[in-house]
Formats: structure tokens, C-alpha cells, sequence
């Protein structure tokens, strides 16, 4: 079906997970080099991002047969997808009326330290009042948004693995 792909979904797998270390090269890129602090949004969507590298590795690493690279591209997939809402919730702040905004909450190594777990979870995947800044554009869109493209690039890239196995010689 996908016979235009010359690459195994080995390969394609190695291939997402290289993009993902791009995508958390170039966050780190911003927090450190730019010097933009991340919203607790931002750090769940870098999760995600690790989680889809992790799953995209461990599926290039395993080169299962068919059943398992089948497998791997839905977890990539979902896991991608996930990232995806997390990114989409991010635009959506960021575009409420400033009335309507959350209010910043206290940092998230404060959080980390003094609340329990799913209070921390809840805080990282709700955003904050932070999470509406927008610190920085690339034609015109946002970095959720492209965080998002990302996410949908993704996914859509996984999926595709679902059809392009490729018998082991």
C-alpha cells in the first residue's frame, strides 16, 4: 500500500525519534539559550514528546514482526495524540479574554515539593495563568501551535507504520 516509502518502519521509527530529540533540543534551545521559562503546559507537552521518542526507540531497538510494529505505531499514535490535546488546550488559553484566564498559580518546583502527585498532574495539565503568555512566534502562530503541527506530523507518521512493514531478510 505504501510501496513510495523506501524505509522500513525500523527506520521510519529511528526517524521519529531523532525528530523528537529535535523537538526537545529546540525547548531546551528556548528555556536556556532564549531564556523563556516554561509553563507547566509546555512541560507536559515536552513529556509527551519524551514519551513518543521512548516508544518510537524502543520500536526501532525491538524491530518486532508485524503484530508488534503494528502495535508500536498505535501507542505512538495515541501518545502523539495526547500530546496533541495537551497542545490544543494551550492554544485555547491562549486565546481566552484576559478575564478569563486562570490565575498563576505558584511555580512548578513549589507544587513538586508541597502537593501530592495528582495535585501537581492536575496543575501541569490544567495550565496556569503563565500558560496564556505568548513569548514567541514563527509566522504568526505560537509555539502550542506548532507544538501541535508536531504532534499531528507525528502521529500521522506513525500510523503510517501501522502499513509499512516490511518482511526482515
Amino acid at each position: 500500500m505504501l510501496s513510495w516509502i523506501k524505509l522500513s518502519s525500523r527506520d521510519c521509527f529511528f526517524l521519529g525519534f531523532w525528530g523528537c530529540v529535535g523537538l526537545l533540543a529546540a525547548g531546551y534551545y528556548f528555556q536556556f539559550v532564549m531564556k523563556l521559562e516554561p509553563c507547566p503546559l509546555c512541560i507536559s507537552q515536552r513529556i509527551a514528546i519524551f514519551l513518543a521518542g521512548l516508544c518510537f526507540l524502543t520500536a526501532a531497538l525491538h524491530n518486532p514482526g508485524l503484530s508488534g510494529t503494528r502495535r508500536y505505531a498505535i501507542i505512538g499514535t495515541v501518545i502523539a495524540l495526547c500530546g496533541g490535546m495537551i497542545s490544543a488546550r494551550h492554544i485555547w488559553i491562549q486565546h481566552l479574554p484576559p478575564d478569563k484566564v486562570p490565575e498563576c498559580g505558584p511555580g512548578l518546583d513549589y507544587v513538586l515539593k508541597n502537593f501530592p502527585l495528582s495535585e501537581t498532574i492536575k496543575l501541569m495539565l490544567s495550565g496556569t495563568g503563565d500558560c496564556a503568555e505568548v513569548n514567541w512566534t514563527f509566522l504568526n502562530l505560537s509555539m502550542p501551535t506548532w507544538t501541535l503541527i508536531a504532534f499531528l506530523m507525528m502521529a500521522a507518521f506513525s500510523l503510517l507504520q501501522y502499513w509499512n512493514y516490511k518482511e526482515k531478510e
